[in-house]
Order: structure tokens, then sequence, then C-alpha cells
């Protein structure tokens, strides 16, 4: 998979819009987000992703580096979380994902701490 490809699919992902990204994927895809229950095929996934992107005001990612092992590839990334109260929040995350011989992306698994993304926030005091 080019670098070209692996940045299209995190852009898909940052763009905000489900439907994008699952365009990306076989019609039986899974994704599996961190400890979450595993979703399964195009429908569940973007209505689990339309859930997710509620919780939060925007996201990107920053590719730090990738490889590529048979139809496995392996993303390290930078996430910068933009939070519902304005403020960011920045974790490192990495997603796995195996393409098949079309192209289209059989599984995606996502492993990340979003614990920042979702911490209360606690007034600083002198």
């Amino acid at each position: 998979m080019t670098d070209d490809a692996v940045r299209r699919v995190f852009q898909a992902v940052d763009s905000f819009d489900a439907d994008e990204f699952t365009r990306l994927l076989a019609e039986d895809a899974t994704l599996v987000f961190g400890n979450a229950e595993p979703l399964a095929g195009r429908e569940a996934i973007t209505a689990g992703l339309k859930a997710f992107y509620s919780t939060i005001g925007g996201l990107r990612h920053r590719i730090v580096r990738h490889w590529q092992v048979d139809a496995d590839i392996i993303a390290e990334t930078e996430v910068t979380y933009q939070r519902l109260d304005g403020k960011e929040a920045r974790v490192v995350a990495v997603s796995i994902w195996r393409t098949r011989d079309d192209g289209l992306i059989s599984d995606y698994r996502i492993f990340v701490d979003l614990a920042p993304a979702y911490a209360a926030q606690v007034p600083v005091r002198p």
C-alpha cells in the first residue's frame, strides 16, 4: 500500500464523514476500536463512527510511520482530538488493517487510550 493510500485512509477518518471512511471498506468488513465490541458490516461501522464523532469536536492524524506485511498495514499515528469543551488532547495510536486484493479494507483495528480526550476538566488552583 502506497504512502498516498495510507494518507487517504486517515484523511477519510479525519473528514468527520463516516460514509467517506466506510467507502474504503468491504461490505462485510469488521472494525474494532480499543476494547469495544467489534462492529461488523458497513452499516454498523457507519453508525458506530457517527456515534463516536458525536462525542468529539474533531480529530486529525499525523502519520508517524507505517509498515506493510503481506495484506496488513500497521500505522503509528499521533492523533489530536478536538474535545467538545474546545480543548485539544493528543494521543498516540496504532491502527492495523487488512486490505483485500480489490483494495477494500476487510478488517480495521484501532489501539488507543482515549482517556485524555474525555478527561474531566479540573480547575487549576494556584
